[in-house]
Parts: structure tokens; C-alpha cells; sequence
């Protein structure tokens, strides 16, 4: 990995073990250093899964497949490929996805379509057939690793590993939940993130599951941007093992459902949050909230049209109170907006109200909080209820310089 990025936690966390999860990690070589790239993930039988996936068009075999795979339900096992995207690979593509498959398959005497395979890293080249095959069946024999060491091995350009956990009460048992994600560029989610898993020991129906996860998407892996393109890889995956011993979740109804809803939306935000904390190139970690919209959908496109533009991350990288491109990115986003109502914030400072600066305007608390690693941005529309918050993060010469580089 290059230098940490100085947004990054302190440590990876201490994550639980879940029963039911055991973690390994190989070396494919699929580009030439020195390092695991390949994760493998066995699953008790009986896990259920769920999942939400890129809407890119142009996606990867391993993308296609697992949309089909996840509407089984059942998950016994996860492979994941860093360095090699496998996307945009036609025929040769789809047969190395479906190569791994069944060789994990038949060493687990499952189905092959109980095993998820993801890839991550350089669009356009075939993933190698006899790597893939090598690595799986290193993998399949190693010892079992950290969560640390698997989240390490699923990163491209990450800076630092990430992994988050929560738990929950679901009757008398106390359920876990824990999750990695890798994830730097190419960040503009439209479905979830670069790819993210996240397991839980709870018993949940698949059904119930997929509802869980598609609704913790929305105001967690789908509210952050670093750079406004969405990848061809995008995958998060949610399993459940049903080891806590809890009676089984069928419906929101059920007693605990909310609790363990509660618990993966924690974990959701926060890896999420971590990815823009490691944004390629990243000085400031940006909070921008929305409020006064028509409705919550408005107020979401208008929040990321303020963070996706570059005009406004630039100023922010430059420490630059130059609150007029936030006017401009409200103006440009297409939403019901009026001038003459608009108000912005930076930190808990307003600089305008009602169209206008607000009176005796001092830039200095202003210039002061754009300082800090951490900035608030705030536009009041003055038009109605709805409301979002998105994050993401400045636009610096690092981000050139990785991207530039990035086959190199």
C-alpha cells in the first residue's frame, strides 16, 4: 500500500469472530508484487445471502453471475481477486469466473452457484486462468487468517485496510456483525461500493436479508463519491450463517429484526465512510447536508451535485472559502431551487441567506474550519421537508498522480 492516508482511523479495528465464517488468504500473482491477492471465504452450510451490484453496463462476468447466484439465497463460500478486474473480458472472462467457481465447488461438495466470486483492479485483461486456479488451490489449504489480513488482501489503491462491526440483541441471544470493504477510486456508487462483504451469525431469511441490505444501502454506500464514476466491479454481499442460535428472522416483524437492521446499517455507514476516508489523493474528509429540498430524493441529487463538482472540491483542497461554487453546483443540479432562498453553511458559520451574503460577513471562522481534516458544507433550498447527507472527499494533484499511473 502507498502512505497511509492522513484520514485513515488510528488501527484497523478488533473485529468478532462470526461462527460459521472462516477467513484465508492466497497469492495469485495477478500483477507482479509482493503480496496475498486473493481471498477466500468459507461459509457454514445453510448461510443465506444477499446482495446489490453495480447498474454499469459495461460490468464484469463476476457482476452478472452473482445477480443470478443471489436470487438462490444460499451462499457457501466467497472468493475475491485483487489486481485484475476481469471486467470487460467477453467469453474468456465469464470461463475463469466459472472455472474458480466450480473448483471450489467440488471441494466444498457444494453447488457452484452457492460460490461468489468478485475481482477488483485493471479493466480489459482476461483474468489468467492457470493463477486463478493456483491461487484457489493455495487458498483452499491455507491456514485460516485475521479479518485484517483479509481486508489487506482485497485492496488495489486503498492506503489502509477496512473493517467495522457491530452487534445486536435478537431475544436472548446476542447476534454479530462484521465487514470489510476495499475501495480508493473510481467511487460514485450507484448500487453500493467497490466491493464490500459483511457477515452476521444472526438467522435471517434470505428474503428478509435482501431487504436489509438494499435498505441500508440507500444513506450508506450510495451517499458517498470520491470521484463521480461508478466502477463495472461494484459488489456488496451480505451473509448470514444462522450460528448465534437465534430463531430465525422472517419478516421485519419478527422480534430483533430491527435491532440487526440497526447494526448492518452501522456497519454500512461506517465502511463507507472509510472509503471516502482513504479517497484517492484525500486531504479532507466533506460532509455536505441538504436541507429545504422539495423531498428527500431532490435533496440527494442536489447534495451530490455539490460533491461531485471539482470546482467545489478544489476549493475545499485549497482551503479556499469560496462558497460560490456551491451556489453554482445547486444551480447546475437540475432540482427545483430558487436563488432568492438559498442559503449555505461551511461548518456552523451561514455566508449567505435569501440570495444575498449574509450581513458583516467574516471569512475568518470560515477559513478557520476549512483547515481542519474534517469540513461540514450546508445549503438550505427554502423550499420544502426533504432532506439527505452525502460524503465525500477534495480533489488533490495526488489524485492525478495515482490515476496517471495506475497501470504502471
Amino acid at each position: 500500500m502507498t502512505s497511509r492516508s492522513p484520514l485513515a482511523p488510528a488501527a484497523f479495528p478488533a473485529l468478532p469472530d462470526i461462527a460459521g465464517v472462516t477467513l484465508r488468504v492466497a497469492r495469485a500473482q495477478y500483477k507482479n508484487w509482493d503480496r496475498c491477492d486473493l481471498t477466500y471465504v468459507e461459509l457454514s452450510p445453510g448461510t443465506t445471502v444477499a446482495g446489490v451490484f453495480t447498474r454499469n453496463i459495461c460490468c464484469s462476468s463476476e457482476v452478472e453471475l452473482g445477480r443470478e447466484q443471489v436470487k438462490g439465497g444460499i451462499g457457501r463460500a466467497l472468493i475475491v481477486n485483487a489486481g485484475n478486474s476481469n471486467a470487460f473480458t467477453g467469453y474468456r472472462g465469464r470461463e475463469a469466473v466459472e472455472q474458480i467457481m466450480g473448483q471450489v465447488a467440488d471441494h466444498l461438495g457444494c453447488a457452484a452457484t452457492d460460490v461468489f466470486v468478485s475481482s477488483t483492479g485493471v479493466i480489459g485483461v482476461p483474468l489468467p486462468r492457470d493463477k486463478a486456479r493456483a491461487g484457489v488451490e493455495a487458498a483452499l489449504i491455507a491456514e485460516p487468517c485475521t479479518w485484517e489480513a483479509a481486508a489487506e488482501t482485497i485492496c488495489t489503491t486503498d492506503t489502509f485496510a477496512k473493517g467495522s462491526a457491530a452487534s445486536a440483541v435478537i431475544g436472548e441471544r446476542t447476534v454479530q456483525v462484521a465487514g470489510i470493504v476495499k475501495g480508493s477510486g473510481m467511487i460514485a456508487p450507484d448500487m453500493a461500493t467497490m466491493l464490500g462483504y459483511i457477515f452476521t451469525d444472526a438467522a435471517v431469511a434470505p428474503s428478509l436479508l435482501q431487504a436489509m441490505l438494499s435498505e441500508a444501502t440507500g444513506p450508506s454506500f450510495n451517499s458517498i463519491t470520491v470521484d463521480s464514476d461508478t466502477s463495472t466491479s461494484d459488489t456488496v454481499l451480505l451473509f448470514a450463517t444462522g450460528q448465534a442460535g437465534n430463531a430465525p428472522l422472517e419478516s421485519w416483524d419478527d422480534t430483533g429484526a430491527d435491532a440487526l437492521y440497526a447494526a448492518i446499517r452501522q456497519v454500512s455507514l461506517d465502511l463507507a465512510h472509510q472509503v471516502v476516508r482513504d479517497g484517492e489523493g484525500a486531504s479532507k474528509f466533506i460532509e455536505i447536508e441538504v436541507s429545504g429540498a422539495a423531498d428527500d430524493h431532490s435533496a440527494k441529487r442536489v447534495a451530490l451535485a455539490i460533491a461531485n463538482s471539482p470546482l467545489v472540491k478544489t476549493a475545499i483542497a485549497g482551503e479556499d472559502a469560496n462558497w460560490g461554487r456551491v451556489v453554482m453546483a445547486v444551480g447546475k443540479a437540475g432540482e427545483p431551487a430558487d436563488r432568492d432562498r438559498l442559503a449555505i453553511r461551511f461548518g456552523d458559520h451561514w455566508v449567505a441567506k435569501q440570495g444575498l451574503p449574509v450581513d458583516g460577513y467574516d471569512e475568518a471562522p470560515v477559513a478557520a474550519h476549512l483547515k481542519g481534516l474534517e469540513v461540514r458544507i450546508g445549503a438550505d433550498l427554502g423550499l420544502g421537508d426533504g432532506r439527505a447527507t452525502v460524503w465525500t472527499c477534495d480533489l488533490t494533484h495526488g489524485y492525478i498522480s495515482i490515476n496517471a499511473d495506475y497501470r504502471s
